[in-house]
């Protein structure tokens, strides 16, 4: 993979996807009064005429996008990830049961908001999305990667939640290198074989910085971009559980339901070996600086530095 570029919001990405995804007359975007925030006014600027603005009404959005994709539309649905959370019902019932094509976008996800307070932090979203059946959960991790997994969005069938970030982060991709994603596949960014550390979102870039100070120390470590939450690439697990023998997940999420939840799940059915997880611990979040609140969470590269020891200590052990 080429050398990581600038730095990019997951955010952005989400908007450059929309007007490219604006090519197919099918593709619709609904708003709940946050358009600039998730990036959508930039379809709304360009195509007013297929974008419906809902006002505070998320509830309705997604039954209004329900409605719209059983008419052979495709529509995308965005606002904060916090508020996506107030229509859970209508996702589940209305759009999930049905397995309609909706594709919604929860934008400042996580602690990473800093300033944007606990009751604003969505901690617990990529394991409410990912309980739902049928539905297809993503979280990239720059602007690049979120981008070109929006536009594939186009190309599956059922509902999806793809959750971005509001800040900057640094590329992990180029324009070529992003070619390479897929939905459901995970990304392997470095290769090694003594520990396998899996992160998503804004993890991934600390996870990256992790690996490189383990290297020093003569542990090789494989990161992986698992930007698909839901379907898990579990032909990627199986290899790297035989290869590495032990496993860290790092992710702007609690660890209870999100990705480190998932790969316990299938390692405790497939193949039980160790396990850390880096991630918010059963808490709220706060108020405060992004760079304050990440290192009080623990969400930090010398938090997984610290898990990959232990997995490692754990799996010689055993």
């Amino acid at each position: 993979m080429s050398s990581p570029s600038v730095g990019g919001a997951s955010r952005d990405g989400y908007g450059k996807a929309l007007l490219r995804l604006s090519e197919d007359p099918r593709v619709v975007v609904l708003e709940a009064d946050l358009g600039k925030s998730t990036k959508s006014c930039h379809f709304r600027e360009s195509f007013p005429e297929r974008t419906i603005s809902m006002g505070i009404a998320e509830q309705n959005m997604m039954l209004v996008a329900a409605g719209m994709a059983s008419s052979g539309k495709v529509p995308f649905a965005s606002t904060f990830a916090i508020f996506t959370e107030r229509a859970f019902e209508q996702v589940r019932n209305g759009i999930a049961r049905p397995g309609l094509s909706v594709h919604i976008c929860g934008s400042h996800g996580g602690i990473h908001t800093g300033t944007d307070g606990s009751s604003a932090q969505s901690i617990e979203d990529l394991a409410i999305y990912r309980s739902i059946p049928k539905m297809t959960v993503m979280h990239p991790c720059d602007d690049l990667s979120a981008e070109e997994l929006t536009v594939q969005l186009l190309g599956i069938e059922g509902p999806s939640y793809t959750r971005t970030a509001r800040n900057k982060v640094t590329r992990m991709y180029d324009d070529e290198s992003k070619l390479d994603l897929k939905i459901g596949v995970g990304s392997v960014l470095e290769e090694g074989v003594d520990v396998a550390i899996f992160a998503c979102g804004v993890m991934v870039e600390q996870a990256c910085n992790a690996s490189s100070t383990l290297s020093e120390e003569g542990i090789n470590c494989t990161v992986v971009d698992m930007h698909t939450i839901k379907p898990l690439d579990t032909e990627l697990l199986s290899k790297l559980a035989e290869t590495c023998g032990c496993f860290v997940s790092a992710e702007d999420h609690s660890i209870i339901g999100g990705l480190g939840g998932a790969l316990s799940e299938w390692l405790t059915t497939n193949k039980p070996i160790p396990l850390e997880m880096v991630g918010v611990r059963d808490r709220f979040g706060e108020s405060g600086d992004t760079s304050d609140l990440m290192h009080k969470m623990g969400l930090t590269s010398e938090a997984i530095c610290k898990a990959a020891r232990i997995s490692i200590n754990r799996k010689n052990s055993s």
